[in-house]
């Protein structure tokens, strides 16, 4: 699975590094920063929670590679 962001779309509200700091990061500049785009099979249903949650609807899941 990869982690796709529409920068266009996100308000780097932070919800999903709320979720999942281990693979989304906002900085001081206010930015967020995808710490890992391919996350393990096993943090599926965690990636899911952070794409349901976004406000923005800024985040996607892609299967494959």
């Amino acid at each position: 699975m990869k982690i796709v962001v529409d920068y266009d779309l996100c308000e780097s509200n932070a919800v999903c590094m709320q979720i999942a700091p281990e693979v989304f990061e906002v900085r001081d500049d206010d930015f967020l920063y995808v710490l890992n785009e391919t996350p393990a099979e096993d943090q599926r249903a965690v990636m899911e929670d952070a794409v349901a949650r976004c406000p923005k609807q800024a985040i996607q899941l892609q299967d494959g590679e």
